[in-house]
């Protein structure tokens, strides 16, 4: 009587521990798709924002000349490359890029701008450009890289868009994870998301948020 007791005891508290086991791993499961499917979620590639949406403010420049505009386009392509090797998290490129970048800066012929608002913006936004570039060449650790991306996304973006830099479509895009959640841009000039935050951990996490032609 008492093997019988026993033995259903045993038999009862192993239900109890395979219960419990199948409950965490479908909780675990399910918590892994929710947020496999918010991440996925948030590729908004195919998804434009509203005509005229303007998340950064800049002024629309006229008359530009020739060699500051060619030279900002080139800039705009070096900052592409560099975006590109965060997405596939290589540093070493990300550096190399980043150097490109910072000689197009200290290059660029500021001096054949005639009218003082023009000059003024460029120098301002072209000292951010030095210092973010400058900081991303300096290191080898992707996450410091990573960490200057924003600052010299919205100051090649403000340039290439007050300048009409660039005959290309060129997209503002955001990820709402990086930073604690408080979020972070970058510049793209296709509209697929390609997350140069996280890399394949969160590839397609992000949508496009401004547009200019």
């Amino acid at each position: 009587m008492k093997k019988t007791t026993i033995f259903a005891a045993l038999v009862a508290m192993f239900a109890f521990a395979s219960c419990s086991s199948d409950n965490s791993q479908q909780h675990a499961d399910a918590t892994e798709t929710h947020d496999h499917e918010h991440h996925d979620g948030m590729a908004h590639g195919d998804n434009m924002p509203a005509a005229g949406t303007v998340v950064v403010e800049t002024p629309a420049f006229d008359s530009v000349a020739e060699p500051m505009k060619r030279n900002l386009s080139q800039m705009l392509d070096e900052y592409i490359a560099l975006k590109d090797a965060m997405v596939a998290s290589d540093p070493e490129t990300a550096k190399e890029a980043a150097s490109a970048v910072l000689n197009s800066a200290n290059a660029m012929p500021v001096a054949t701008l005639q009218v003082p608002e023009q000059k003024t913006f460029a120098e301002e936004q072209i000292e951010k450009v030095r210092n973010t570039a400058a900081a991303i060449a300096a290191t080898n650790d992707l996450g410091e890289q990573r960490n200057q991306l924003e600052d010299l996304s919205e100051a090649v973006f403000s340039l290439t868009k007050a300048f009409g830099a660039t005959d290309q479509k060129v997209y503002y895009q955001h990820c709402p994870m990086v930073n604690n959640n408080q979020g972070a841009y970058w510049v793209s000039t296709k509209p697929e998301i390609r997350n140069p935050y996280f890399g394949s951990s969160m590839l397609k996490c992000g949508s496009n948020e401004e547009v200019i032609n």
